[in-house]
């Protein structure tokens, strides 16, 4: 096994050491949310669920799940398990979707996150001195604040740039220097294309790090971003609900898919359409139970992403695989399911198209349609009638639905400023 010393003693420890922290934690967490959060006394009480009767790790898969929906059912604060006077700091989704999410942090709360992410950036490779310029929202998001607090506590100095502002991240990016970028992916690609637009090479910047997540993306998209910059890309991974940034995260040395830190999150996978708790390596939807929070633990939140378990390598904590999608991201397009992130590895395997695209679903009459727009590479664009019919050819063969494709020129499709709006489904309106 590939361990190496990790920002932490507990990243490289023995399982069994690990596995009896996890069970000590986790009595200590669903003790404190029974005896503290109305939700989950009567979510315990009506399975018949205690926490005295936890024994085992195992012994969790008889408390029930939390949803998004059960936050929403209690906003704003009626899921903190600490009173309203030692919450720190409140942050929110977007609520694009329905009633916002809230998550409330006691500073003892922000100081372990702070740790995790400074964690996951020494294991990107990032070290004390890096200057890292940030490029994730500030605000309400936990990206940008997250990644922020996480960089100084590893000793870095930061670009509290946030997103947006194109031409001027990269001017900032040429004139300070830094050695990191914590960014989403599809971000980090406009950055690119403005590089080029200003006529500078992105592989003479002076970034060695790309950190990026807040969105699924792929090992093709990852060869892209490396590629164009001469970077080393890295995987991290959180939501809001569960801390934020730093729950997980790629070792620079195995890029491998993210370690999860085990010693603060508790993991499982189940099968998204049964509740069925699934073995390591089988694909389903990820589920988290948190082992040190404070003033919002969360016991069994399911976060809709589909991926697997996998031992661990770099460091002693087990990995998850690349997320493949969401399960409410999921289409279905004449019975056939399908993820963008099926379209998105077919569009960065031909190099006459950009990664840059979206999918537009229709239902005109009876049958689903389904356009992808993409953008040509520009040194390509006289070949975008035979790019156009390749990526036909390939959606049907590979994923088996059929599929218009429009090649459009470069940089006509709207980029994203932080994440990626891939899908425009009219069916739903």
């Amino acid at each position: 096994m590939n361990k190496r010393a990790g920002f932490h003693a507990i990243e490289t420890a023995h399982r069994d050491e690990i596995s009896a922290l996890q069970l000590a934690r986790l009595k200590t967490t669903l003790a404190h949310a029974y005896r503290n959060v109305a939700h989950y006394r009567a979510a315990f009480d009506a399975v018949g669920a205690h926490p005295d009767q936890l024994k085992t790790l195992s012994d969790l898969t008889h408390f029930p799940f939390t949803t998004k929906e059960d936050f929403r059912r209690n906003y704003p604060f009626d899921m903190f398990a600490a009173p309203r006077e030692q919450i720190a700091r409140i942050h929110a989704s977007s609520g694009t979707t329905g009633q916002p999410i809230v998550v409330g942090y006691t500073a003892g709360d922000i100081s372990t996150w702070a740790d995790l992410v400074a964690r996951s950036i020494y294991a990107s490779g990032g070290r004390a001195g890096d200057i890292v310029h940030i490029a994730y929202g500030y605000g309400l998001f936990t990206g940008g604040l997250g990644a922020h607090y996480g960089a100084e506590r590893l000793g870095c100095t930061v670009v509290p740039m946030s997103g947006g502002q194109t031409e001027k991240q990269v001017r900032l990016i040429r004139d300070f220097k830094p050695d990191i970028i914590m960014v989403t992916p599809s971000y980090m690609l406009a950055l690119a294309d403005e590089f080029v637009r200003q006529g500078v090479d992105p592989r003479s910047s002076s970034l060695r790090i790309g950190i990026h997540g807040a969105e699924p993306w792929t090992d093709v998209m990852r060869r892209e971003i490396e590629e164009k910059f001469a970077i080393d890309a890295v995987d991290i991974y959180g939501l809001s609900e569960v801390i934020g940034p730093g729950v997980a995260n790629e070792c620079a040395e195995t890029k491998d898919g993210p370690t999860i830190w085990e010693d603060h999150f508790y993991p499982e996978i189940i099968d998204p359409a049964t509740g069925e708790a699934l073995v390591d390596g089988e694909e389903g939807e990820l589920v988290f139970t948190s082992l040190t929070k404070e003033a919002m633990p969360i016991v069994r939140y399911r976060t809709r992403d589909l991926t697997r378990l996998l031992p661990g390598t770099a460091r002693s904590m087990r990995r998850m695989a690349r997320i493949r999608g969401r399960c409410d991201d999921m289409l279905i397009i004449r019975g056939v399911n399908l993820f963008p992130t099926q379209i998105e590895e077919l569009i960065c395997e031909d190099r006459r198209l950009a990664p840059h695209y979206e999918l537009h679903v229709s239902r005109p009459a009876h049958l689903d349609e389904l356009l992808v727009k993409v953008e040509s590479a520009a040194a390509a664009v006289a070949e975008a009638a035979a790019a156009r019919e390749a990526l036909a050819q390939r959606i049907k063969a590979t994923i088996g639905v059929g599929a218009a494709v429009e090649v459009v020129q470069p940089m006509s499709l709207e980029r994203s400023q932080g994440k990626a709006r891939r899908v425009f489904d009219s069916r739903r309106l």
